[in-house]
């Protein structure tokens, strides 16, 4: 039962601004960091695969956490489930400010992602809740538009502090965004929640959670260690038995966390899947775009982000855009064809990046990948929450983000390692003649083979070519696959994705659910 609230247009416009900034906070936290990439290589000298668990624990929490704590948010309320989001989210940032560790690191960025899955789920269901259907779908262009786009302004403010400054002070915007979004919280957001009939499903929360992190964590190791090392063994087994036992869990659960046969409308399980594609090879592309343009180009942070700018406009003109092109066109539509865009985008980055080419050489794909990739964006989301009725909003929500992270997770999981894995098996047959004590951190990222080069003398020159090459052959490999999923994701859309064509279709597919 949602509390009475002063609903005027003014007001309404003043609650998606907050939840905006929420929402920005905690997209530019995961974004943010990948300017510093290099940089925590080589403080915390540790291997580019340790950098990726430290950019991925967060994501990773964030996803695992998201479902059940959309569903706690639904019951307890929205509003105090926003602001303890936010004063944890906060306080974790403060920690990896001051981190003087890989294991504070790590420990801080899994407590920010917990307050991350505080908050997600939260800013859009408050939008769900509160705009009347004539504006939601604008509202959640919007709210779209800073999900997809504002990563990467955040990634620009980052750069400028990681350049004139330390790495560290990448973590003051979004605590900054934090106490901000905290304050307006505070004052301007109505709290809402659902009057639960039935007990809250922790068995399906814990199998959710086992689920993920068993999948993200396979992805993440087999790249480098093949579909037969224990580890990568043990996170399938985890996270198949995991995914299995929820499905039929909540199947035969009065109160399911998540109703699985909602997921015979298209509507849900296509805007799902979507999401899942694009923001993981979205996630990808962007975590690996770093390292190319400043250890391969040499670029500064800042330049890397500048570099990234027109990737971003394009990708939030597309999202504010995707709303009156499927009323128009149809979601499907608009959704394939954002998918075939960046599949052909991804493919074009593949087939012309290059050392001498430089950024120019990568530049007409990644235009192309980002307006693809924000023409998907909105009608995916909206058919998400479309498809579940006005009181179970908050697993909307909740779903609606967990595809997103759970894509970012996996993204920057695969992608990432596919491109350690590439580029420390290009790098084998360079290292043959030097000692230990340069071929092992050599091998373990381009950075740390940077950062060693300039002690071997007439050596250095060669080392810096061989590992800017080898990265080159990783990076071809990710974005091959990143593309070929694309591609999939097309022909499922042509073939079976959502059928919605505007408002009108939209209402009849939530009729239909309810």
């Amino acid at each position: 039962m949602k509390v009475k609230s002063d609903n005027s247009k003014r007001s309404r416009q003043l609650i998606l601004i907050t939840v905006c900034i929420a929402l920005m906070a905690v997209v530019a936290s995961v974004s943010g960091l990948n300017v510093a990439q290099q940089k925590l290589a080589v403080e915390f000298k540790v291997s580019q695969n340790t950098v990726l668990w430290i950019i991925n624990t967060y994501t990773l929490t964030l996803a695992a956490l998201l479902l059940p704590l959309g569903a706690v948010g639904d019951r307890i309320g929205r509003k105090p489930v926003l602001l303890a989001g936010l004063l944890i989210f906060g306080i974790a940032g403060l920690m990896s400010g001051l981190a003087v560790s890989p294991a504070v690191m790590l420990m801080s960025r899994l407590l920010s992602g917990i307050g991350a899955a505080l908050i997600m789920p939260v800013t859009l269901a408050v939008i769900t809740s509160t705009f009347p259907d004539e504006e939601r779908s604008r509202a959640i262009g919007i709210w779209t538009a800073v999900a997809g786009g504002g990563g990467i302004l955040g990634m620009f403010l980052s750069a400028v502090l990681v350049d004139w400054g330390s790495w560290r002070w990448l973590f003051v915007l979004p605590v900054l965004l934090a106490a901000v979004a905290f304050a307006m919280t505070w004052r301007l957001i109505p709290n809402s929640k659902e009057i639960p009939g039935h007990k809250f499903d922790i068995v399906g929360s814990v199998l959710s959670v086992f689920a993920i992190i068993g999948l993200v964590f396979a992805l993440h190791e087999v790249p480098g260690k093949g579909w037969t090392d224990p580890g990568t063994v043990t996170g399938l087994v985890i996270g198949i038995a995991g995914s299995i036992a929820f499905i039929f869990w909540e199947k035969q659960h009065v109160a399911p966390l998540l109703d699985i046969r909602l997921f015979k409308k298209r509507g849900l399980s296509g805007g799902s899947l979507s999401l899942i594609i694009v923001f993981g090879v979205q996630a990808g592309i962007f975590v690996v775009l770093f390292p190319y343009f400043q250890a391969v180009l040499g670029w500064s942070g800042l330049r890397s982000t500048v570099a990234m700018m027109p990737m971003a406009v394009l990708m939030m003109a597309a999202s504010g855009l995707a709303p009156k092109i499927a009323h128009q066109f149809g979601s499907r539509l608009t959704m394939a064809a954002g998918a075939i865009l960046g599949s052909t985008g991804a493919a074009m980055m593949a087939v012309f990046v290059s050392v001498e080419g430089g950024y120019w050489s990568i530049f007409p794909g990644m235009l192309m990948m980002g307006f693809g990739m924000g023409l998907s964006m909105t009608p995916s989301t909206e058919a998400i929450t479309s498809a579940l009725p006005q009181d179970r909003q908050g697993v909307a929500s909740a779903l609606n983000d967990i595809t997103r992270e759970l894509g970012s997770a996996l993204g920057v999981a695969l992608l990432g390692a596919l491109v350690t894995s590439g580029y420390s098996h290009a790098m084998t047959p360079y290292l043959t003649d030097l000692p230990s004590a340069v071929s092992l951190p050599a091998k373990a990222g381009i950075a740390n083979a940077l950062a060693v080069a300039p002690g071997l003398g007439l050596k250095s020159d060669l080392l810096i070519h061989a590992a800017r090459e080898s990265f080159i052959q990783g990076w071809k490999d990710a974005i091959w696959i990143g593309s070929a999923v694309m591609a999939l994701l097309f022909v499922y859309i042509i073939t079976a994705g959502p059928e919605t064509s505007g408002q009108a279709d939209t209402s009849k597919a939530l009729d239909e659910t309810v």
